[in-house]
């Protein structure tokens, strides 16, 4: 599935038409980690150590392998949202259907997940790159760190009163949304044998992209027009946390307890009480610089529209007028 040409150039052709409609509308943001490996490689090209590269099939300035390498990256990462799907039962009311329903759900959800990763690690080795299986494994081991970090602190109703600063932030969100994209991009120079200053590029702008869309999605209960009083957010999402660390535990704390109603957070009351601090413009700014150094990454690729297209997406996940 994974190594047949047709299905191959579709995906290419597929995202191309996803890249055009994400740089003019943030909401079309399917299979962005795919078609990010896929430009990378195209803006890369060949490397002049290509010797060892010579047989590989290369179609529209891509390798073959780097064309897999993107449906691998998409592979994992819709295995993760697929696992993401298990719904808790302990939670559960019984309002919200039968549970044998809910139970066999779960049991789907971690199978097909279970099949998608299974596909992914198939088609790793096939690759037969020792550097980049490791790359993609060590990608996985920070998505399960960083996911299960994330569950675990969900799961305590009273982890916001933890001050966990940006700096921790940043690591955690590294981790769960950045690790997979950066790496997958320095995977993909390694693949059409690009040096170590190359790789360290696709890299940087891997990481900085990803944390950039990531603040991004972050921000939007914050900066859309229209957001209904019932849209509930993460309290541990860029804003809040730099709206707590502005603030101060003490400070953070009394707010908290002024939105509580009924032993219920009132999410739009906090929401205005965020949007009239510091936070929100404060995470603007950080989604904007962490933009400016996926673009400074990108200086040391050539000019083409491959590297325009990057450039686009960096510019769509920051623009917020």
């Amino acid at each position: 599935m994974v190594y047949c040409e047709q299905p191959c150039l579709g995906l290419w052709l597929l995202l191309w038409s996803v890249s055009r409609g994400l740089v003019h509308d943030s909401r079309h943001n399917l299979q962005l980690r795919g078609l990010v490996v896929l430009l990378i490689s195209k803006a890369a090209g060949p490397s002049s150590m290509n010797a060892s590269c010579q047989n590989y099939n290369m179609v529209s300035g891509i390798y073959s392998c780097q064309r897999s390498l993107a449906e691998i990256t998409e592979l994992i990462h819709t295995a993760l949202l697929v696992h993401r799907g298990i719904v808790n039962l302990n939670e559960l009311q019984s309002s919200d259907g039968p549970l044998k329903d809910m139970q066999f759900g779960n049991k789907i959800a971690i199978l097909s997940g279970d099949f998608l990763l299974a596909n992914a690690c198939n088609g790793l080795a096939l690759l037969q790159n020792t550097k980049v299986v490791e790359l993609l494994a060590s990608a996985l081991m920070d998505l399960v760190q960083g996911v299960y970090h994330e569950n675990s602190t969900s799961a305590k109703e009273n982890h916001i009163t933890e001050d966990i600063g940006i700096s921790t932030w940043k690591e955690q969100t590294f981790l769960s949304h950045g690790a997979l994209l950066a790496k997958s991009c320095q995977a993909a120079m390694e693949l059409a044998k690009h040096d170590a200053d190359v790789q360290d590029m696709a890299f940087q702008y891997g990481k900085h992209m990803a944390m950039s869309h990531k603040i991004n999605s972050d921000l939007q209960p914050f900066i859309k027009e229209k957001t209904s009083d019932s849209v509930t957010f993460n309290l541990n999402s860029a804003p809040v946390v730099l709206h707590q660390e502005f603030l101060g535990r003490d400070l953070w704390m009394k707010q908290i307890g002024e939105a509580q109603e009924k032993g219920r957070l009132d999410y739009a009351k906090l929401r205005e009480t965020i949007k009239a601090g510091k936070g929100v413009t404060s995470a603007i700014d950080l989604c904007r610089y962490h933009g400016n150094k996926a673009l400074e990454a990108l200086e040391s690729f050539p000019p083409s529209e491959a590297r325009s297209a990057l450039e686009n997406i960096v510019f769509a996940v920051t623009r917020f007028s």
